[in-house]
């Protein structure tokens, strides 16, 4: 599948399981398209948000993740025009239209239009002048800044739009892997996994994602589990702070994975992820779990990397760190380090428990969630008071087995609990977490919910309404 270009549908059956709402919610964009362009949209694209069930910050080290596609998504409304510029707009009032001339494509910050233009440039970077006028408006119903990937969503769209504009067809995987790359305009660091459930995702399953090369396959999620998506309402996206939350870890986990190889005299300066020095020492996940005790245990100084690698602060700089992180002063190596090894064995075990007869296996798959948070909550230090509270009381409210889903400080939490016991536990996570603050009762409707793995990127064509 993966060698193929993103579907195109004319059935909204195809994509959603809701269609009814579907079709409404098309035909709002339709006619806010009319409004907006005083013309009809030639086509729409779709590219889905995503739920990871394990598998945190472990993707840019390079190590296999398993998301699934959530049936929330992006979609962009495009019509063809002649001038050479790109036209977009947005159904979220309070937004501000951007226009910019194809000729002159210029990513300057973290805007909404900023994330749009990343998806223009995956296509470019194809060696295509892509130089087909557009007029475009953007909808969505992934939440946003809830660790449910609404800005690599929007990433991916954009380039569906784009490639189907200018008469050009990319495969699934090339359409990842240069997403992936092009979102960096955007100054994050990210490793793949977004974009690549994004396209790749089918319905029914999720997948087992790895890197280098991008590549998939389906893991069938056990019959009589659900999963229940909570948002804690605390809102933090990606490229907020970069230097000090997301950025600041893949620079950490970076000079640990340097650190490591030269303690073993390899060439560390070849070293920049993790999963390299995994292959260079020829080791198990659990082997270099237990080879982390090397590291210090406190915080390295910048003055204490340096002696270790043997170099000047200046080449720690340029070796070692990026523009966001260049003024960092303390790396909590030892901590993240353990957290990425360790995370990456527990998803090879999801995934081996999913295909096996196991004893009790939905316990077992509950257990290794709750593990992988311990370890993003206490290693990795991307939870917060809020993800913690509410992954306690889903577990309290009958669920198997809860984590933080996204890059986290924020966002969303995912939970496995037994099918039959789903009204259940919606309904007391409701009332323990929501209901006694005002701000988060008004909310819950858009906030708690049950998922399954939806269906990737598409085209949608000739639709009928």
């Amino acid at each position: 599948m993966g060698d193929q270009p993103p579907s195109v549908y004319s059935r909204l059956e195809d994509v959603y399981n809701n269609v009814s709402v579907a079709k409404e919610r098309l035909e709002e964009i339709r006619n806010h398209f009319l409004k907006k362009y005083d013309e009809e949209p030639t086509f729409y694209c779709r590219a889905p948000g995503r739920v990871n069930i394990i598998g945190e910050h472990i993707d840019y080290c390079g190590y296999g993740v398993l998301p699934m596609a959530l049936e929330q998504d992006i979609i962009i409304a495009c019509s063809l025009s002649n001038d050479g510029k790109y036209r977009m707009s947005t159904t979220v009032d309070g937004m501000q239209d951007k226009e910019v001339d194809l000729k002159d494509i210029e990513i300057k910050g973290h805007d909404w239009h900023d994330y749009y233009l990343c998806g223009h440039k995956a296509i470019l970077a194809q060696g295509i002048d892509c130089l087909q006028g557009m007029k475009t408006l953007v909808d969505g119903t992934v939440p946003k800044s809830a660790g449910l990937s609404s800005s690599s969503a929007l990433v991916c769209c954009s380039a569906l739009v784009s490639m189907t504009a200018n008469n050009e067809s990319f495969s699934r995987l090339v359409l990842g892997e240069a997403c992936q790359k092009s979102e960096k305009y955007v100054g994050i660091e990210g490793g793949g996994m977004d974009q690549a459930i994004s396209y790749l995702a089918e319905k029914g399953t999720a997948k087992f994602v790895e890197f280098n090369p991008l590549r998939a396959v389906d893991v069938r999620l056990p019959n009589g589990v659900s999963f229940v998506i909570a948002n804690s309402l605390r809102e933090m996206t990606k490229s907020e702070d970069p230097g000090k939350y997301y950025n600041k870890r893949v620079s950490e986990c970076r000079i640990a994975a340097q650190i490591l190889s030269k303690k073993f005299g390899k060439e560390w300066r070849k070293t920049r992820r993790l999963v390299d020095t995994q292959n260079v020492l020829e080791k198990t996940l659990p082997e270099m779990v237990e080879l982390v005790e090397m590291l210090n245990k406190t915080p390295y100084t910048r003055e204490e990397i340096c002696k270790e690698l043997e170099i000047t602060d200046d080449e720690l700089i340029t070796e070692c760190l990026n523009p966001t992180t260049a003024q960092a002063q303390e790396f909590k190596l030892y901590n993240r380090a353990k957290h990425v090894y360790s995370e990456a064995n527990r998803v090879l075990r999801y995934k081996e428990v999913c295909a096996s007869d196991v004893e009790n296996k939905t316990k077992v798959l509950g257990d290794l969630m709750n593990e992988s948070q311990e370890s993003c909550s206490k290693d990795y230090e991307c939870s917060c008071a809020e993800l913690d509270e509410l992954t306690e009381i889903c577990r309290n409210a009958g669920a198997l087995g809860s984590r933080l889903t996204g890059a986290g400080w924020g966002g969303c939490t995912v939970s496995l609990v037994p099918t039959e016991k789903v009204d259940e536990f919606i309904s007391k996570v409701k009332t323990q977490y929501y209901d006694p603050q005002p701000t988060r009762r008004e909310r819950v409707k858009e906030a708690l919910f049950a998922t399954e793995p939806g269906s990737g990127a598409a085209v949608l064509k000739n639709v009928e309404f």
